[in-house]
């Protein structure tokens, strides 16, 4: 099963996304902040990372950036987790990097479905 991480600074999103997914048998890891995020995918090899755009200090598209720049990291698919209400967030995302995104909030009942569309289409990460 894909090695996801997601990153949220709400502490409710985060574990709903997560629970979530590991009910369907995901291997999940999480972060609250960017700075965390960067570290755990330099570490790990994640088949896909669900990130807020608006977290604290780095938000989550200078953050794919860096992912995106970084030759090691480059291959990680990144799908941004975007407020419905923001219009034009979902260009933001995908100018910075993203391979997609989500809106909020969450469809529980489409997530799933939603993130077998980006491992099937992306190019999965390496195994850990």
């Amino acid at each position: 099963m894909a090695y996801i991480l997601v990153i949220d600074d709400n502490p409710a999103n985060l574990k709903l996304v997560c629970d979530i997914l590991e009910c369907e048998g995901y291997d999940v890891g999480r972060a609250v902040d960017a700075e965390e995020a960067l570290i755990k995918v330099k570490a790990s090899d994640f088949d896909l990372v669900l990130t807020d755009v608006g977290l604290p200090g780095m938000d989550g598209l200078a953050m794919t950036k860096l992912l995106k720049a970084d030759a090691a990291t480059s291959h990680v698919p990144v799908v941004a987790l975007t407020a419905y209400a923001m219009k034009g967030d979902d260009q933001k995302a995908l100018a910075a990097g993203c391979d997609g995104y989500i809106s909020k909030p969450i469809d529980t009942r489409k997530l799933v479905q939603q993130v077998k569309s980006y491992l099937a289409n992306g190019n999965r990460g390496r195994r850990r």
